[in-house]
C-alpha cells in the first residue's frame, strides 16, 4: 500500500465522517450511516486486503464516535469489518462481469442491508435494541440504503474518473474484471 492510497483512503474517510456527523438521528437515536458510502467507494477503488481492514477499523472507531444512538460504539466497531470484508468478497466475487454503475449500486444495496443487520444485531446482544429489530430495520436501514445507493450512483463515476486521471496504475485496480 503506498502513501498515495493512504491519503485517498484518509480523504475517502474524513469526508464520510463528515457526512455521518451531520445526519441527525431521527428514528430512536438511529440514523443512516452516510460513512458506509466512502467506505464501500474505498474498497471499490482499492480492493486490497490491507485496505480493507484499514478502512473497516477506521471506518467503525470514527462511526462510533459520531453515532447517536445509545451505547453505539462497539456495535459500530463490530459491524464495519464485517460490512467491510462481505462487501469485498462480493465486490471479487462480481469481478468477473463488467464493473457497471448498476453492480456498484446493487453491491451498495446489499453492503448496507449487510450493515444493518450486522449493527442491529450486535447492538441487540450489547446494549439491546430501543425498538423492535424489524421496526428499526425499516425505518432506518430500508431507507439509508436508497439514500446510499443514490450517492453512489453520483459519487462512483466521478471518483473513478479522478483515480483514473490522477494514478495511471489505479486503473488496474479499478478495472479488475474488465
Amino acid at each position: 500500500m503506498n502513501t498515495k492510497n493512504l491519503v485517498a483512503l484518509a480523504l475517502l474517510v474524513g469526508m464520510g465522517a463528515v457526512l455521518h456527523a451531520v445526519v441527525p438521528g431521527f428514528f430512536l437515536g438511529m440514523k443512516p450511516d452516510m460513512l458506509l458510502i466512502m467506505m464501500f467507494l474505498g474498497i471499490i477503488l482499492f480492493p486490497e486486503k490491507k485496505s480493507v481492514l484499514l478502512l473497516a477499523l477506521a471506518s467503525g472507531v470514527i462511526s462510533g464516535l459520531t453515532t447517536t444512538f445509545p451505547g453505539g460504539l462497539i456495535p459500530n466497531i463490530i459491524d464495519k469489518p464485517i460490512t467491510a470484508f462481505a462487501f469485498f468478497g462480493l465486490f471479487l466475487a462480481l469481478s468477473k462481469l463488467k464493473k457497471s454503475i448498476v453492480t456498484v449500486a446493487i453491491l451498495t444495496v446489499v453492503g448496507t442491508f449487510i450493515s444493518g443487520t450486522a449493527f442491529l444485531t450486535s447492538a441487540y446482544l450489547i446494549v439491546g435494541l430501543p425498538g423492535p429489530f424489524a421496526a428499526l430495520f425499516a425505518a432506518v436501514v430500508v431507507p439509508a440504503a436508497a439514500v446510499n445507493t443514490i450517492v453512489m450512483i453520483v459519487l462512483y463515476p466521478i471518483a473513478t474518473s479522478i483515480v483514473k486521471r490522477t494514478n495511471p496504475a489505479a486503473d488496474q485496480a479499478i478495472k479488475i474484471g474488465q
